[in-house]
């Protein structure tokens, strides 16, 4: 496995750069990280979960692109392209497609198997606590998204829209996730930063 992870890294750093610093190498390898832990905790298949945790994000379209739900199937169409490429055990294929097709929240696609319930709850953990907040402001700034309303920053009194302002999308999105994780381990840790994200709401409301 090492050698195809060595291959993976190498495609992954080729197609996404260090353009998006909410989606580089670096998100990646945290995915990975965790993801591997999660397999072993879960006894999963890791010739799934490791390479559909390195290629989730082989195709990544920014949030505002109108394809942005076809996203995680486009990638894991290319994924079994590339692995296909360099001679990955085909019989590990379809896990590995399901997985990431289903690790994306926007695409709406629940995950069947215990490799791809993995893979999204390493994603999604990567998208709270304090990089959760980094990813989500470097995003904002991406997108040139206000940072909250600052008639009403916390919404008391007008609908939410993350596609405006960028505080909204805690409560739109990453409030949700905390709560969505499928393995026992990944809802502790979800619960622990969201919990690091509404101290810092605590904070920033003190603040303003």
């Amino acid at each position: 496995m090492n050698d195809f992870e060595k291959l993976f890294e190498d495609k992954i750093h080729e197609v996404l750069g260090s353009k998006d610093p909410a989606h580089d190498l670096s998100h990646v390898k945290r995915v990975v990280s965790v993801a591997k832990k999660l397999a072993i905790e879960e006894k999963a298949i890791s010739e799934v979960v490791i390479p559909a945790a390195w290629l989730h994000d082989l195709v990544n379209l920014p949030k505002n692109h109108p394809d942005r739900k076809k996203a995680s199937v486009l990638a894991a169409d290319e994924a079994l392209k590339f692995l296909s490429s360099v001679n990955y055990p085909e019989k590990y294929f379809e896990g590995i497609h399901h997985a990431i097709c289903a690790h994306s929240f926007s695409a709406g696609i629940t995950p069947l198997t215990p490799e791809a319930k993995i893979v999204q709850d390493a994603d999604r953990l990567d998208g709270l606590g304090a990089i959760g907040l980094a990813r989500l402001f470097s995003i904002s700034t991406q997108m040139n998204t206000a940072f909250y309303d600052s008639n009403d920053p916390f919404a008391a009194s007008r609908p939410l829209d993350d596609k405006l302002f960028a505080i909204d999308h805690i409560y739109i999105k990453l409030e949700k996730i905390s709560k969505s994780m499928n393995t026992l381990s990944s809802q502790i840790e979800g619960a622990r930063r969201f919990t690091f994200i509404e101290e810092f709401l605590k904070e920033l409301k003190s603040e303003l």
